[in-house]
């Protein structure tokens, strides 16, 4: 008997690299539909550059040729190459930690001792990820850890779905509930003149609301692949890495796998402090972890020409999935060359300001996140929005702070979605889990935070939060 099945190809989703192509053709066709205009930008008191709402003018076209769209790919990884080189040095650095030992003598001993209770790292690692994205908005500081907590999650029977999630879904349920992130809240209640923080209390009941939710489906997800890990959609690839760990093979903890492990604790408790205190990005992240690797090679014991072969063999290893984010880039460069980012912006607004009452406050929401789509960074999208949505607020009765607040969810949720978010895709490669499985499996869970995000709207729109 003929297999009727035999000869047909097997359907995939597309590779995320035609997506983003697929994408960036698109945005240079709007370029000759899409009528050019622009906002004027003005000054705040304090030195910010934000849209003037009632400014939006016609401009000459300037349509994105092929040439043009094809050098957008070019322009758009010069305009990320610090995120690009990045994932480089990170991957590069960790390689090489990775290379001593040290990380797997020490998950063996931890995964030892928790031995049948590894599920209850789940909610603890979590909740500290959710705790350092609502406080300081963690987000480009998470892919330091990511590939550690993937090694760690594969050690214990989970996934390298259940590595990333813990870290992305837990620090991004608290920078979309965040109730003291100065890059986001901060800066929308700056533009839209309200006190700094005011509402906590309300977003603190969201951030718990959206933590509570992502731990509980990471945790729900990971339970299910320890009972059968065949259910991963990473499974097949989880098989094949190259950094598991055999518990049974590993060595126990020696003099030098401490001092490694101490070097790779003080550059995380570097990193934070860099972040808070002295406001570090991401050169000078880089440098950090550059740093820590020379100085876990010579606890390692790697030689000059080991540590620079592993070096090298790490950076290799991050190529595909540092470059998307140059591709991804690449459409915010064709909608800016071709004039119809503000253009998009303004229709939006006018669409959600035409809305019924009742309904404006969910369309503010709405255009928030498909936004998002467009300008992933949290402060710019303030920037370019809350000026166009404060006075919005104000005309059809809708406090500003719940206009933030729409804000705010819009942003958040999708961070760790759009194949636009830089560190989000950064975060995907230095996991080695593809954008098409992630998407899959995030995707439950976005909508439920979602609903939560359009529930707490709503209830601050009865409520009238405020102080105005």
């Amino acid at each position: 008997m003929v297999n009727s099945q035999k000869g047909k190809k097997e359907r995939k989703f597309p590779h995320v690299y035609v997506v983003l192509l697929t994408l960036v053709v698109i945005c240079a066709v709007l370029t000759y539909i899409v009528p050019a205009g622009a906002f004027d930008r003005v000054e705040t008191a304090d030195g910010r550059m934000v849209v003037d709402p009632a400014s939006f003018h016609t401009v000459e076209r300037t349509p994105v040729s092929i040439f043009g769209l094809l050098s957008a790919v070019p322009k758009g990884m010069v305009e990320v190459a610090d995120i690009i080189f990045f994932i480089f040095i990170v991957g590069g650095s960790f390689a090489v930690v990775q290379d001593t030992g040290a990380i797997e003598a020490g998950i063996g001993k931890i995964t030892k001792s928790m031995s049948g209770k590894e599920k209850l790292l789940i909610p603890v690692i979590m909740a500290v990820f959710s705790l350092s994205g609502g406080i300081f908005g963690m987000a480009e500081e998470t892919l330091p850890f990511i590939p550690i907590m993937v090694t760690l999650a594969l050690a214990m029977g989970f996934d390298s779905m259940t590595g990333i999630g813990m870290v992305l879904a837990g620090a991004g349920a608290g920078f979309a509930g965040a109730f003291m992130n100065p890059f986001t809240v901060g800066v929308a209640q700056g533009i839209a003149g309200l006190p700094l923080f005011s509402g906590m209390w309300f977003r603190i009941a969201m951030y718990i609301a959206m933590t509570i939710a992502s731990i509980l489906f990471v945790y729900r997800y990971a339970s299910k692949v320890k009972e059968n890990p065949k259910i991963s959609s990473m499974h097949d690839f989880d098989k094949r890495r190259d950094d598991t760990l055999d518990l049974d093979e590993i060595r126990e903890l020696n003099k030098n796998d401490k001092l490694v492990l101490l070097t790779v604790a003080a550059t995380i408790i570097l990193l934070v402090i860099g972040v808070v205190v002295f406001e570090w990005y991401i050169i000078e992240i880089s440098a950090l972890f550059l740093g820590m690797s020379i100085v876990v090679a010579v606890f390692g014991k790697l030689g000059f020409n080991g540590f620079a072969e592993r070096l090298v063999e790490g950076m290799a290893g991050m190529a595909g999935g540092a470059l998307i984010v140059g591709f991804a880039r690449a459409i915010l460069v064709v909608l800016t060359e071709g004039s119809i980012m503000d253009t998009i912006l303004f229709g939006a607004s006018n669409l959600v300001s035409a809305l019924p009452s009742s309904f404006t406050v969910i369309g503010m929401y709405l255009f928030q996140c498909l936004l998002n789509v467009l300008i992933p960074s949290g402060s710019g999208q303030a920037a370019v929005s809350i000026p166009i949505m404060a006075p919005l607020a104000d005309l059809t009765g809708i406090t500003r702070q719940t206009a933030v607040l729409a804000y705010q969810l819009g942003d958040g949720i999708s961070n760790i979605l759009t194949p636009t978010s830089g560190y989000f895709m950064a975060g995907l490669a230095l996991a080695k889990v593809p954008w098409e499985k992630w998407a899959k499996w995030f995707i439950k869970l976005a909508l439920i935070q979602y609903l939560i995000g359009a529930v707490f709207i709503l209830i601050a729109h009865v409520i009238q939060l405020g102080p105005f």
